[in-house]
């Protein structure tokens, strides 16, 4: 039985803590799954946009798109799920279906492209996102969950967990490739163990030793830190692939020096300044400084079956709801690993 009102936790101003707060979910329409929440993984760009550090926030904003959970309802012309399935939402609930990105299984780059949350329905509605109890979310953009780890460690794939698959499979990453990561947090953390599976020889580096341990656990080869001036010519031209998933401002010239001839960058943090670069380090060796969003929805599905194979969940927290604004402090300090999830029963 759909319950058409869900309780959830908004942000109501950029400078307020998130509160409770009341959300009238549509109707089931016969190509719609009805969801109960179970976890919703905590991503960065939910602080970003709950206090419009980016702009174009509307407010109230529900943030939450690593959603797994239960259906509890689908539409008359659903045939890819039935209710109790367990299944995920990511960050897209909706695109246009015509255009050239969405003919090619790219929905994440759809102009249309309707976000879990902070966006624009085909309805003209705002969509709110996954700090709820339940959510009602087009079939074709639902996920099937057939991992059998605990579903906490699944929700964090649902972004973290695509925005490092998809780079990693696009450029082509198999058996032997020299893999670089810059910063372990959420993202990184998720791009090493990927990485690792697909057979890549996987080298973190970070800002400090803190992290040594953890990084050789989760399956890097090595580990260096950035602060070490003599670790920019142990690696000079070594890496065919860094991901990058730093959030604050960085040199992009000495990462890009240790990108071997023809190899590529590929940033998927956004620092809150831009970045200036110098064509030196791309001239000189052809390299490549990309960028890379999230997957499409086929993409996701295969990054959730590919982490199932190879037992792949997050390292998390597990966090009640109340609880949401220390661990917006937390992550911003860097105290998480890796990934908060927040346990929705604790909204019921």
């Amino acid at each position: 039985m759909h319950n058409r009102t869900a309780a959830a936790y908004a942000a109501q101003a950029a400078t307020t803590p998130l509160a409770p707060f009341q959300i009238e979910r549509r109707e089931v329409q016969p190509h719609d799954i009805a969801i109960e929440i179970l976890f919703c993984g905590v991503c960065h760009s939910d602080i970003h946009q709950a206090r419009n550090e980016w702009g174009g926030t509307t407010f109230p904003v529900v943030p939450g798109h690593e959603i797994v959970g239960k259906v509890t309802a689908v539409g008359a012309e659903v045939k890819k799920f039935k209710a109790g399935d367990t299944v995920g939402v990511g960050c897209l609930v909706d695109a246009c279906g015509d255009c050239s990105e969405c003919r090619d299984g790219l929905e994440q780059f759809c102009p249309g492209g309707v976000f879990t949350y902070n966006s624009t329905g085909k309805d003209g509605k705002l969509t709110y996102g996954g700090y709820s109890t339940s959510v009602v979310v087009h079939e074709s953009f639902v996920l099937a969950i057939r991992s059998t780890l605990p579903l906490e460690q699944i929700a964090p794939l649902l972004c973290a967990g695509i925005t490092t698959y998809s780079p990693l499979k696009h450029w082509g990453v198999t058996k032997g490739t020299k893999v670089g990561v810059v910063g372990l947090g959420g993202l990184g953390h998720m791009a090493v163990k990927i990485a690792h599976a697909m057979g890549a020889v996987v080298t973190v580096l970070s800002s400090s030793e803190k992290k040594r341990d953890d990084a050789l656990r989760l399956g890097a080869a090595s580990y260096a830190t950035t602060s070490d001036p003599r670790t920019f010519e142990q690696y000079a031209n070594h890496f065919d692939l860094i991901l990058n998933s730093v959030s604050g401002s960085h040199s992009l010239e000495s990462y890009l020096s240790l990108l071997r001839r023809d190899g590529t960058m590929v940033l998927l943090g956004v620092p809150e300044q831009a970045a200036t670069l110098h064509p030196f380090p791309l001239i000189m060796k052809r390299r490549q400084l990309a960028g890379s969003l999230i997957g499409g929805i086929a993409e996701t599905q295969e990054m959730l079956d590919f982490c199932a194979a190879h037992n792949i969940g997050s390292d998390v927290e597990v966090i009640p709801m109340h609880y949401i604004d220390q661990a917006y402090e937390r992550m911003i300090a860097g105290d998480v690993r890796y990934r908060f999830v927040i346990d929705m029963n604790s909204l019921r």
